[in-house]
Order: structure tokens, then C-alpha cells, then sequence
């Protein structure tokens, strides 16, 4: 410490200036005569050096830089006297070196946890938890890696007992046992279903009608109405009943509604059971003779038959309940939300390259009698192909210039 001085010009000087730790004695300087020095109380072990030892590498700091954090491993004395040498009078740790550096700068500014760069996030969490940094400092660094909390802890549960017991089924497998058991059911019922939904378009297990036209003669047409006898109805329709089950025990003991009917989610699953309804009502709503429908009402049966299959399109999106039960699918889908900006520059560029190539090869190829390109949206076709790589080869331009 600094001594402080005082005036005094009736004092010799003395030969040198020293303090002793143990008492109060006051000398003179005898660089300037008449200046009277008095030692300080001062507290010497705050500024008392440690020396640590992790796997033979030394570090040394101020006990006080130690003592910011009381409560871990560095900062209790009582706790970090386990790990005292008192041979080289120095502290010794058997740990990681590389990531204690990170660990040591944790106390020298006060709470800033960085992990580095070489250091493997496993590793650095086993000696964050070694030195007892705490709970506080260890979420924050998940935080900081992009290891945030889980969201099932952090969302609200039903505050009526059996509400909570049942959204903890449907909504949280890791709960229990039977949670576990009814999500794995899940994902097998949307495996069966999806899988349904494409066997029967194969050949051998499609329908045909079969008319006759006034003229006598007779036409075949495909039939998109199944017959609820047909063994891949009955498994469409178990499906269906296990999906609105599901749907509706999840309404009934969410712990709010509106946010239940804003999920993205729950409105997929709503969408993948409605076609179902759909095509059962449009069954039964057939209750004319089919021949005079054909005779009469051949158009407008071809365009409900094209609604109908559009909106059994909408089963595919059976699909995207998987991603409810797997975490990978719920990052991918994370990540896409979070670069649509990037995706959409994409788009806009591949649209900009579409426009210049498509309107260069048809000016290119506009004197040639046998060209592919009629016009330039004509050619948007063959410039997709071409800059994604896939070329098909339908369209190719043959004059030299567009060559």
C-alpha cells in the first residue's frame, strides 16, 4: 500500500523508508527532509497472489478475484483446500487446462462465461459443473450455444387436474410411461395412414365405372368414391378416429384455446382429417342414377371428381404430424422459418436469371422455323431446367446462335 504523508520540519531524515506488517512505526524519507510518512491499515490478503496448477500448466491471480464468486469451487476457502499443495504452496486441479483459462476469466469479469472455441461443449460443461460455477451460469451458456430451455417446462399446464393429467399424455411422451406409449401409437397410426394413401393408387387397386351412354355404347371412368367395405377404407377410417380423438382430448385439456387454435400444428392436423369427412359425405350425397348423371351431368361430375381429388391431396400433409414427435424435424422446420429472408433472395435471383436466359435463347432461336421457344414465358420452362441442373431435354435450343 501507498503510504500517506504529512508535514513535519522539525524530523531528521532517516536512512530508509519501510513499513512493518505486524505494527504502526512512522519514518522519514531522506530523499525529502521535513516529509513525515505513516503506514496505512491495509488489508493484505485481498491482494494476496494464488497460484493454480491445472495439470501443469500455472496460473496466478488475486485472492480477491477469487473471492467475487463465494459460493463455487475457487472461491470458498473451504472448498478449494481439498486441492491445496502445500509442498510448491499452490493449488493443483487434474482438469481440462485449455478450458479453465475460460473458467479463470469467469471470476476476473464477474460473471462472463465464453467457452472456447477448442474446447468441446461436453467437456466445458463437466467443468463448469466441476468448479460450481452454478445453475445460473450454466444456462446461460446453454442459452449462448443455442441450447435453450426446453419449451415443454417453460409452457403453461392446465391448472384442472384431469386437463393436466391428459395434456401431459398427449403433449409431453417424455412424462411418463403411458405418454411415451401413446406417442409411439401416434406416429405408427400416421405411418399406416400415409402408406394408405399411397397404395391405393396403384393399379390393381383402383375402381372403374362402368356406363352406358344413350348412344348404347359403353365408357369405363375411374371411381373416387371407395366402398366402405374396401379393406383400405376401414384402415383409413381407424386412422381417421384415432386422429380426431387425439385432436380432440388436445382441445379439451389445453390450458388456452385460443393459443391451442393458433398452432401452426393443430391446424395441420385439422387439415388432414377434413378430407376424410369430405369424401364420406360426397358418398352419400350420390343418390341419383349414375347413367343419367353421365348422360346429363358429364362436365360438372368431371370437375367435382377434380375438387374431390384435390382436396384429398390435403392428406398429405399427414406427413407433416411426424414432426411433432421428432425433434430433428422441428429444427429443420426452426431453420427454415429463420432463413425464408435468404430463401426468398434465392428465389429472386433464380427468377432474375429466368427472365434474362429465357428472353435470350427466344430472341436467339426467333428466325429458326423448327424452335421450341413460341415465346419467352415459354421458354421460363427451359431456363428452370437448365440453371437447377435437371435439363430434361424437351426443349433444346437449335439454331446456332441459341446453341
Amino acid at each position: 500500500s501507498l503510504p500517506k504523508v504529512s508535514g513535519n520540519g522539525e524530523t531528521a531524515a532517516a536512512d530508509k523508508v519501510s513499513r512493518l506488517r505486524g505494527g504502526s512505526q512512522s519514518v522519514v524519507s531522506p530523499i525529502t527532509p521535513g516529509l513525515r510518512f505513516e503506514a496505512l491499515d491495509h488489508d493484505h490478503s485481498l491482494c494476496e497472489r494464488v497460484v493454480i496448477n491445472v495439470s501443469g500448466t500455472r496460473f496466478e491471480t488475486q485472492l480477491r478475484t477469487l473471492n467475487t464468486f463465494s459460493d463455487t469451487l475457487l472461491g470458498n476457502p473451504q472448498k478449494r483446500i481439498r486441492y491445496f499443495d502445500p509442498t510448491r504452496n499452490e493449488y493443483f486441479f487434474d482438469r481440462c487446462r485449455i478450458a479453465f483459462e475460460a473458467i479463470l476469466y469467469y471470476y476476473q469479469s464477474c460473471g462472463r462465461l465464453r467457452r472456447p472455441g477448442n474446447v468441446p461443449l461436453d467437456v466445458f460443461v463437466e467443468e463448469v459443473k466441476f468448479y460450481e460455477l452454478g445453475e445460473l451460469a450454466l444456462e446461460k451458456l446453454k442459452k449462448d450455444e443455442g441450447y435453450s430451455a426446453k419449451e415443454q417446462d417453460n409452457r403453461p399446464l392446465p391448472e384442472n387436474p384431469l386437463h393436466r393429467k391428459l395434456w401431459l399424455l398427449f403433449e409431453h411422451p417424455e412424462s411418463s410411461q403411458a405418454a411415451r406409449i401413446i406417442a409411439i401409437t401416434s406416429v405408427l397410426v400416421i405411418i399406416v395412414s400415409i402408406v394408405i394413401f399411397c397404395l391405393e393408387t396403384l393399379p390393381q387397386y383402383k375402381h372403374y365405372k362402368i356406363f352406358i351412354t344413350p348412344d348404347k355404347k359403353t365408357r369405363v371412368i375411374e371411381d373416387d368414391s371407395p366402398s366402405t367395405s374396401h379393406p383400405f377404407f376401414v384402415i383409413e377410417t381407424i386412422c381417421i378416429i384415432w386422429f380426431c380423438v387425439e385432436l380432440l382430448i388436445r382441445l379439451f385439456a389445453c390450458p388456452s384455446k385460443m393459443a391451442f387454435i393458433k398452432d401452426i400444428m393443430n391446424t395441420i392436423d385439422f387439415m388432414a382429417i377434413v378430407p376424410y369427412f369430405i369424401t364420406l359425405g360426397t358418398m352419400f350425397a350420390e343418390k341419383e342414377d349414375e347413367s343419367k348423371k353421365f348422360a346429363g351431368e358429364k362436365q360438372n361430375q368431371a370437375m367435382s371428381l377434380a375438387i374431390l381429388r384435390v382436396i384429398r391431396l390435403v392428406r398429405v400433409f399427414r406427413i407433416f404430424k411426424l414432426s411433432r414427435h421428432s425433434k430433428g424435424l422441428q429444427i429443420l422446420g426452426m431453420t427454415l422459418k429463420a432463413s425464408l429472408r435468404e430463401l426468398a433472395l434465392l428465389i429472386f435471383f433464380l427468377l432474375i436469371g429466368v427472365i434474362l436466359f429465357s428472353s435470350a435463347v427466344y430472341y436467339a432461336e426467333a428466325g429458326s422455323e423448327k424452335s421450341h421457344f413460341k415465346s419467352i414465358p415459354d421458354a421460363f420452362w427451359w431456363a428452370v431446367v437448365t440453371m437447377t441442373t435437371v435439363g430434361y431435354g424437351d426443349m433444346v435450343p437449335l439454331g446456332v446462335w441459341g446453341k
